[in-house]
């Protein structure tokens, strides 16, 4: 139980929200309104979409490799610490219970259990969203093929959790999803994000 609560305090630091209040910027009141990286990189350029997702994966891996190396738990509590971490980024007590779609906390949850997996979610998410152009999309394929992996390479109990964070990040593109399949799902040009320039005046 007090894995949990860790997990969900720590997942719960709204990153996408802080860093873009550097630059003056409410995050909730610009382009989807929703708190978290893709968000962040569409409205403020790649360079501040890449540092909150990093923040919102840091958030939840630097807990459980305290937890792993400190304390000793095991690989399951420490997938189920992840998943209130991804709880509490997608429903942040700081922020009335909004915020993200735990992607990058998910990423950060997997790293910190069994660290080649991120190599695994980007060999899988980069070319999606490079050739789909669909971060949503490329997310919950790479989050699902992650989890599914994750049975037969590590084990059940890990697998079942990473099954429940996708499932999770799945509900929370729930929208997205219904717009993928209205053909209304906003694209995202990666290499043109990185190149966009703020504007001073927002």
């Amino acid at each position: 139980m007090l894995l949990a609560l860790i997990g969900y305090l720590c997942g719960s630091i709204p990153f996408s929200f802080l860093l873009p209040l550097i630059k003056g910027i409410d995050i909730r009141k610009v382009g989807s309104g929703n708190v978290g990286g893709t968000n962040v990189l569409r409205e403020m350029g790649g360079y501040w979409g890449a540092l909150s997702m990093f923040m919102d994966g840091l958030k939840s891996l630097v807990p459980i490799l305290i937890a792993r190396y400190v304390f000793n738990v095991t690989d399951g509590q420490a997938m189920m610490m992840g998943f209130f971490a991804c709880v509490g980024h997608s429903y942040s007590v700081f922020l009335l219970f909004r915020g993200g779609k735990s992607v990058s906390t998910t990423v950060g949850t997997v790293t910190a259990v069994r660290t080649y997996f991120i190599a695994i979610f980007f060999a899988i998410w980069l070319p999606l969203v490079l050739i789909t152009k669909y971060v949503s999309l490329s997310s919950v394929l790479a989050l699902f093929s992650v989890a599914f992996m994750g049975f037969f390479v590590v084990g059940m109990e890990f697998g079942l959790w990473a099954l429940a964070i996708a499932a999770l990040s799945a509900f929370r593109h729930r929208g997205n999803i219904r717009r993928l399949m209205n053909g209304t799902e906003k694209k995202t040009d990666l290499i043109s994000s990185f190149k966009k320039k703020m504007s001073s005046s927002r």
